[in-house]
């Protein structure tokens, strides 16, 4: 780090260093650290607005509190830079989710100031309450601090960890970092709430000095005691708070570096369960991100100077085609609900929210929610699209089971960035949905290997009377035009692409590209299956008769996966065929491309024909022998 650029910042190491420095110069620290952020983005690119509105916080944070032995936790983690930064990792920063980098996230093999590991939303509290609970168990006075956005405060496992928290009194720090934004604008009534807290600054002014004139034991200290809690309810909404346990301080301004700590001093020698609200600016600092937040929410390689840059029109992304085909299919069928748990830009909802606004629900970040609200229109003759990450749909699997197929209800499940997604890692890979999906009755699940496939399984899905499932990767597909109609496939058929000789490959989805230049190459026949349920077996039955062996291949875990699907058909109907299955590995993919990812999990062309080869050597050689004796 150049000293003569960030002279405060190049002195520290370690949060200890920081805490060395006059409080007098924070600001200093902070104007550096938002500099050198900016720099660090700009040329590795990442995860940006949240980190740049957080700087300040971060910096009062480490300043006083002792971490690493106080343990400080930080919601999503997507804010995380300006930690990793001011814990040692400055050297590294622009190393951010690539191969062998720095993790998006925190986590806490990468270090001991990462107390928590973290990806998904609203974990922070329940977390930090765990924390704070065992610690109390073994007489460890150490300070826990939760930091949440109000994005992630809209999931409903944030209250859960509030009730009990508010139970359990631990003395456990919550700073809800108030900037009104998620990856899009923040929805619903918690946002309209935050909203009128923020009118009530100059009340809670009032209140504070109020207090300070007068002694508590007085007889007007405890008048204005009841006024205080006589006009918190008519005024500041802040009592969702306090009833369920929480002391509420605030709303400050999180980026008045001075009145910031004073808060933070007086919260943190407080017992019990507090609740500190800091009003930030996502993106702060940086004009352009200030004012398209969305947009640099993540961002790509940029020049400072200019900005971020229009991408240049490219191949369309099976998010693109999803999002078009939603916008076709809504003109053609009034029943169509588009729903989103807050994943608007990244599930391709844009342009639909905007040319149907009445059938456009965010939810905000709920997915338990969003799946049982999708049944419950169901319920009523209305036809759902669940817009969702695979990695998301987890979080609401008891709700795809139970409320949904359990009920045969007609829900079309999108399900984007399925398999290896790339950058941001193990937190967001959608490796495991056709091993938590296939077990499933009534479920159809579908797995397209082009563009023009996804849009033909997300007609055939959507026009199915019961539960169905398309999942499809991250990024661009084969370059195949995905054209404008509304057509259907028959459930439960495959496509069998090109006829060879020995062994069958069974391809299920994206994998289908590279494994058709491994039958081009050994002149074998290859399947594009289409569906993982229900499977092809009229056209798996002729594959058993006609081949030697067969070979599974899908961008999911091995275990429990489509190739499992294959395996348990094989063993009910009695067939003794050799099949190798071919997927992902059974362990957590590092944050990389998605291109080295499949490549590291013998993915692509040169590992699925190594695999084979291996596997069916004395096969392939059998049959080479028969060509040249023949």
């Amino acid at each position: 780090m150049d000293a003569n650029l960030y002279p405060h910042l190049a002195r520290i190491a370690a949060p200890a260093d920081l805490r060395l420095i006059p409080e007098s110069e924070l600001p200093a620290v902070a104007d550096e650290l938002r500099r050198f952020l900016i720099d660090s983005v700009a040329r590795s690119g990442g995860h940006f607005g949240a980190n740049l509105g957080v700087v300040e916080l971060t910096v009062a944070l480490h300043y006083l509190f002792a971490t690493p032995e106080d343990r400080l936790i930080w919601d999503v983690g997507h804010q995380g830079y300006p930690h990793k930064i001011l814990t040692g990792r400055a050297e590294r920063i622009t190393s951010i989710k690539q191969k062998d980098g720095l993790a998006p996230f925190p986590r806490r093999d990468e270090s001991p100031y990462d107390s928590f590991g973290v990806g998904h939303s609203s974990t922070s509290i329940s977390a930090a309450l765990g924390m704070v609970l065992a610690a109390r168990r073994k007489g460890d006075a150490r300070k826990v601090v939760a930091v949440i956005g109000d994005g992630a405060m809209t999931a409903g496992m944030a209250y859960e960890a509030l009730n009990h928290g508010g139970a359990a009194e631990p003395d456990l720090l919550v700073v809800l970092n108030d900037n009104g934004m998620s990856i899009s604008e923040n929805v619903g009534g918690l946002t309209k709430m935050l909203a009128r807290l923020l009118m009530s600054r100059r009340l809670n002014a009032l209140r504070e000095r109020a207090k300070r004139a007068m002694p508590r034991r007085s007889l007007m200290g405890r008048f204005v005691k009841r006024w205080e809690e006589h006009a918190k309810g008519m005024f500041v909404p802040s009592t969702l708070f306090e009833e369920l346990g929480f002391h509420y301080t605030g709303p400050i301004d999180g980026h008045d570096l001075p009145q910031l700590l004073h808060s933070l001093r007086t919260v943190r020698e407080l017992p019990g369960p507090q609740l500190l609200h800091v009003i930030t600016t996502k993106g702060k600092g940086y004009a352009p991100a200030e004012q398209a937040q969305i947009e640099y929410h993540a961002v790509g390689p940029f020049d400072p100077a200019r900005g971020v840059q229009p991408k240049p029109p490219g191949k369309a992304t099976y998010t693109d085609v999803f999002g078009d085909w939603l916008c076709d299919m809504a003109a053609a069928d009034a029943r169509l609900m588009g729903i989103t748990p807050a994943m608007r830009e990244g599930s391709g909802l844009v342009r639909y929210s905007r040319e149907y606004p009445e059938r456009y629900f965010d939810v905000g970040i709920a997915e338990q929610h969003a799946v049982t609200l999708a049944a419950g229109m169901a319920c009523e003759g209305a036809k759902p699209v669940v817009a969702i990450y695979s990695t998301f749909l987890q979080r609401a699997y008891d709700q795809l089971v139970h409320d949904v197929a359990l009920q045969n209800l007609p829900v079309l499940f999108a399900i984007d960035r399925a398999g290896v997604v790339g950058p941001d890692g193990p937190t967001h890979a959608g490796s495991f949905d056709l091993s938590y999906a296939r077990g499933i009755p009534n479920l159809v699940i579908m797995v397209p290997s082009d563009e023009r496939e996804c849009r033909l399984l997300l007609s055939t899905g959507f026009r199915h009377d019961g539960p169905a499932l398309v999942r499809y990767p991250r990024g661009v597909g084969a370059g195949v035009a995905a054209g404008s109609d509304l057509a259907t496939l028959p459930i439960g058929k495959a496509s069998l692409r090109r006829r060879g000789q020995t062994l069958a490959l069974l391809a299920f989805g994206a994998p289908l590209a590279a494994a058709a230049k491994v039958a081009e190459a050994l002149d074998l026949t290859l399947v594009d299956m289409r569906f993982v349920k229900p499977l092809d077996t009229t056209l798996l039955a002729e594959l058993a008769r006609s081949h030697a062996g067969l070979v599974t291949i899908e961008d999911n875990v091995v275990a429990g996966g489509a190739g499992s699907g294959v395996g348990e058909w094989l063993h009910a109907e009695g067939l003794a065929l050799p099949l190798l299955q071919l997927g992902l590995p059974d362990r957590f993919l590092e944050h990389a491309s998605r291109e080295q990812l499949l490549t590291e999990a013998g993915l692509d062309a040169a590992g699925i024909e190594t695999a084979i080869r291996r596997r069916y050597a004395a096969l392939l050689t059998q049959r080479t022998r028969a060509q040249q004796t023949g």
